[in-house]
């Protein structure tokens, strides 16, 4: 069975910052594609970051500069980064995987920033 769980979101003033971790088990964590995704209330679910098993990274433009994704295979983990927080980063954060058992969700952090 696969499990993504996340931590670390929480409440922060504008500017601050916060990493989230998200915890996989059930795959084989360097197979996978993994990604962070948000969605923020009256709007789709967005890429905000990701990674590829080969190490390749990218970042939806509005976060660029401000977040970092990065992983450990050894602790089958990817983290998020995310600095210089504004208001419109609020939202709920998704964990992704992608791989060869499928399509594969967290169920969510809530980040809120305040202005």
């Amino acid at each position: 069975q696969v499990q993504l769980v996340e931590s670390g979101g929480g409440l922060v003033q504008a500017g601050g910052s916060l990493r989230l971790s998200c915890a996989a088990s059930g795959i084989i964590f360097s197979l996978n594609d993994m990604g962070w995704y948000r969605q923020a209330p009256g709007k789709q679910r967005e890429l905000v970051a990701r990674i590829t098993r080969t190490g390749i990274i990218n970042y939806t433009d509005s976060v660029k500069g401000r977040f970092t994704i990065s992983k450990e295979n050894a602790k089958n983990a990817v983290y998020l980064q995310m600095n210089s927080l504004k208001a419109e980063d609020t939202a709920v954060y998704y964990c992704n995987s992608n791989g060869y058992k499928g399509v594969y969700w967290g169920q969510g952090t809530q980040v809120t920033v305040s202005s």
